[in-house]
Order: structure tokens, then C-alpha cells, then sequence
């Protein structure tokens, strides 16, 4: 299939595969259990979520250990991510690219996790404006921080990693949308460590 970016080709291929045997286990569901469960504590009435960029699941499980009874969806550009997101169940999985994803409905929720930093920057509005379409009530960014745009190497490749301040975009692009909450999780946290992640929780108003 082809792409519109060599970002959407590298992950949907080869690299993309080998990305799923790096990242799975327990131990990383129970870092997003307890990242999910300090996120939430300042929404209410979530009953449906939709992550972009979901990978084999690991922040869906999460939040369906949080919210059993949530409606959870998901936008899954590889194949064999596809496949195991299949397996948690009770999952609507939606196997595409997000810049080809339109949403048709709207969530509680509209979930990116460690996404964002991996499109083509060229492309970031349109992915902001599908984040804002899909949501009906709150925004959940978690990625790197910068708060300039800059482009780092990534495993050795050249323009797959870029850093900016993707919340404060969305803020500025979006002036009904309004900061709830924030925060940082470190690599080295002594029980939960996520990978330097800074989270930012928005609300429409």
C-alpha cells in the first residue's frame, strides 16, 4: 500500500513489526495503568475512548482494566499491531493510517500516546483536527516535550523523531480548548516509569 509519508511507510513496515517484540509485557501496562489512573482523576462520565496510534494495545489495556465498561476504539496503522489488538477484545479497530482516518462519531476521550513525535510535521494540523473532531469532551496528549520544534535521530534513522510543543499547538489552534492538567513521568520512577513522557490533558469548553 502506498503512503503519503515515508513516516506512515516505515511504521506500517519492517520497523514497525520489530517495534511490537521491543515494546509488550506486563510491566508496561502497569506503568500506563498507573499514568491513566492520575489522567483521569480530573475527567468524569468517560464512556468512550478512541487512541490514535494504538500499536498491539498496551494504553488500551490499561484503560480497560480503569473503565471496564468504556467503549474503546482504535487507529492501528500496522497489520500486525492490527492483529493483536484483535485479541483483547471488544475493540472497535480501525486498520489505517490516521491521516487517512475521518472520524464519523465523536468519544469521551481522544487519545495520542508517544504518536505525535513520529508524523510528519507537515501533516500535524490535519492529525490536530481529527483529535478535535473525534472528541466530544476531553484531548489526552502524551509525548516528548519541546518547547521549540527540533528533529532527532531515531534508532538510526533520520526524520522519524520530532519534538515540539504539540499540546500548546493544539491550544493555539483550537481556542475553545482549554488545559485541565499535566504532568511528567520520568524513565527512571522508581515503580512506573514511562519514557520521559509529558502528558496534557485538554477540555473542550
Amino acid at each position: 500500500m502506498s503512503y503519503k509519508t515515508e513516516q506512515e511507510t516505515f511504521w506500517s513496515g519492517e520497523f514497525g513489526d520489530e517495534y511490537i517484540e521491543r515494546n509488550q509485557g506486563k510491566a508496561v501496562i502497569a506503568a500506563n495503568t498507573a499514568l491513566f489512573s492520575k489522567i483521569l482523576q480530573s475527567t468524569n462520565s468517560i464512556s468512550s475512548i478512541i487512541e490514535f496510534g494504538s500499536n498491539i494495545g498496551l494504553n488500551l489495556h490499561a484503560l480497560k482494566s480503569l473503565l471496564p465498561l468504556a467503549k474503546l476504539s482504535a487507529i492501528e496503522i500496522n497489520q500486525k499491531a492490527a492483529a493483536k489488538l484483535k485479541e483483547i477484545g471488544d475493540i472497535h479497530i480501525h486498520q489505517t493510517s490516521i491521516l487517512d482516518f475521518q472520524p464519523t462519531e465523536e468519544y469521551d476521550v481522544a487519545l495520542i500516546k508517544g504518536v505525535l513525535i513520529h508524523i510528519n510535521p507537515d501533516e500535524l494540523n490535519a492529525v490536530y483536527e481529527r483529535l478535535y473532531k473525534a472528541s466530544r469532551k476531553y484531548i489526552c496528549i502524551a509525548e516528548y516535550y519541546n518547547p521549540s520544534p527540533v528533529a532527532l535521530s531515531y534508532r538510526g534513522h533520520d526524520s522519524k523523531l520530532f519534538k515540539r510543543d504539540f499540546a500548546g499547538e493544539m491550544l493555539d489552534k483550537f481556542p475553545d480548548l482549554k488545559l485541565v492538567d499535566y504532568g511528567f513521568v520520568y524513565h527512571r520512577d522508581n515503580n512506573f516509569p514511562q519514557d520521559d513522557t509529558t502528558w496534557f490533558l485538554l477540555e473542550k469548553r
